[in-house]
């Protein structure tokens, strides 16, 4: 009989009735190897007892499921290394990669995901998400979970409990040796620039900053301490607000490239000389640090193995594999090209 709309089953349910765990009623229900016949039968027979399916509709038990990874913005070095190592995890597996980005919904305040996209790429055949730089919220957690799509999120921005496996880089370390090159050097005036106040990566950069600081005897100054939202706009501001001090900073520190980037530009309107006037780290180790003027030193992050790691993790999780941990963090380590010198005496 099949359960009323008000009651509709959901996949834990038939989890729960079946005594298997949901990877194993989600393989039974994408058609995915790893059960027994003995198991598949009897998971389609409480399939069938239960009356569920996905509530986009019933998917293909033929199709090969693919890896959907969502962007909040793909115009940036970082997301195309990302993307390059995620396209290479999947590739080993033979698995094919689908991507997409987070669109504005009408009335909203943020670039959203909304549970419409996530039952649209269930509903597809997809047998997981990777999430990158984007906000959750528990309602899209749940739906994922509902519909059996396995799902990580690589440099999450807000806090995930251990629903959710996450990969994402040492960033506390990666603050600690950007701050910490700056003071070898004979810097004590050093600038901030971090993300939006929510972002969880942008904090731990932050503390890692903080943290070089204090172990120096530097007491931090909250006015040496900006924000921006990782593009070079708001890097130029946030710097030009660090500069306009009546102590201005002798060196800054860029939670990303792409505002360290905004940072040059506006230290060079002002006709201030890098580094000699003004030191200048970032964050990623993209591509561009290197083509800068000067080239930029920078706090690398290993954003191809975080995307190949990512692509592995959440075949495994579709295979029915516990993660040996749900949050990865990969080491970061400091590149040190020609935007940083010691202080003018």
């Amino acid at each position: 009989m099949t359960a009323p709309a008000e009651s509709r089953a959901t996949l834990a349910a038939v989890a729960e009735r079946a005594g298997v765990s949901k990877a194993t009623a989600s393989k039974v229900l994408n058609g995915r190897p790893g059960v027994s016949e003995e198991t598949r039968r009897h998971v389609r027979r409480v399939i069938e007892e239960l009356g569920y399916t996905p509530t986009t509709g019933p998917r293909d038990p033929q199709a090969r499921g693919a890896v959907h990874v969502v962007f909040d913005n793909i115009l940036d070095m970082y997301s195309l290394y990302v993307l390059d190592g995620v396209i290479s995890g999947a590739a080993v597996q033979g698995v094919d990669v689908v991507t997409s980005v987070l669109a504005e919904e009408s009335g909203a305040s943020a670039l959203s995901l909304g549970t419409g996209r996530i039952k649209g790429i269930a509903a597809r055949g997809h047998i997981g998400l990777i999430v990158v730089t984007s906000e959750l919220t528990g309602a899209e957690i749940e739906t994922c979970e509902n519909l059996g799509l396995h799902l990580v999120v690589i440099d999450p921005v807000n806090p995930l409990d251990d629903r959710v496996t996450s990969v994402g880089a040492t960033n506390w370390a990666g603050g600690v040796q950007a701050t910490r090159h700056l003071i070898d050097l004979g810097h004590t005036r050093i600038g901030f620039i971090g993300g939006p106040p929510g972002s969880v990566f942008g904090r731990e950069r932050l503390h890692g900053y903080r943290e070089a600081l204090e172990t120096a005897g530097i007491h931090p100054d909250p006015r040496l301490t900006g924000s921006g939202r990782y593009d070079a706009e708001s890097g130029g501001r946030a710097a030009a607000a660090l500069l306009d001090l009546d102590d201005p900073p002798t060196a800054i520190f860029a939670a990303n490239d792409t505002m360290a980037v905004g940072a040059l530009r506006e230290a060079r309107s002002r006709g201030l000389h890098v580094p000699e006037d003004l030191s200048l780290v970032g964050f990623d180790d993209t591509y561009s640090a290197a083509w800068t003027d000067p080239p930029l030193t920078t706090v690398r992050q290993p954003l191809r193995q975080m995307g190949r790691v990512a692509a592995r993790t959440v075949l495994e999780l579709a295979d029915g594999k516990v993660p040996d941990s749900h949050h990865v963090q990969l080491a970061t380590g400091l590149v040190v090209r020609a935007s940083t010198t010691p202080p003018r005496r």
